[in-house]
C-alpha cells in the first residue's frame, strides 16, 4: 500500500476529480491524502476515503511536504495551474524541492499523472517500499 497525495489548484480541481474517477479502482487499495477542497471534491464524486489537510494557501502543501521529509509519502499528483499566479508560491516551490530531494514521484500535469498511475497499477513503484526503510540523507 502506498501513501498518495492529491493537490489541485482551483482551475484544475475538476480535472483532478475526473482523473481520480477514471482510476478509482487503482486508488482504492492505497492510503490517500489531499489538501482541503480537493479532497472534499474527490470524496463527493467517488467512494474513496481521503485524509484531508488544510487548503494549500493555509498550509496544506507544507503539511504534505512534512510527510515527504519524514519519508511518509510515496507519490504526489499535483495538478498545477501554470497560467495563474499563486499567493503561496514559496510553499509550492518548497514542496517540489522536497520531492526532488527525497525522490518522490511527482506529477504536475495530467499526462504525467496517468503514466505514474499506470506504473502504480502494474506494481512498478514497489521500490518505494524499500525506500521506507532508509531516509535519504540520514545515516549515510
Amino acid at each position: 500500500m502506498m501513501n498518495i497525495a492529491f493537490i489541485a489548484h482551483d482551475r484544475k480541481k475538476e480535472e483532478m476529480v475526473n482523473f481520480v474517477l477514471a482510476y478509482e479502482s487503482v486508488f482504492e487499495d492505497h492510503k490517500l491524502f489531499s489538501t482541503g477542497t480537493t479532497g472534499t471534491r474527490i470524496m463527493e464524486q467517488t467512494s474513496l476515503q481521503i485524509e484531508r489537510f488544510a487548503s494549500g494557501p493555509l498550509g496544506g502543501d507544507q503539511q504534505i511536504g512534512a510527510m515527504v521529509a519524514q519519508n511518509e509519502m510515496d507519490l504526489i499528483i499535483f495538478l498545477r495551474d501554470p497560467l495563474m499566479a499563486q499567493p503561496h508560491e514559496p510553499d509550492i516551490n518548497a514542496l517540489l524541492r522536497l520531492c526532488d530531494v527525497y525522490g518522490i514521484p511527482l506529477a504536475t500535469n495530467i499526462a504525467t499523472a496517468e503514466v505514474l498511475v499506470k506504473a502504480l497499477d502494474r506494481g512498478d513503484l514497489g521500490w518505494r517500499e524499500l525506500v521506507h526503510k532508509y531516509k535519504p540523507g540520514v545515516d549515510q
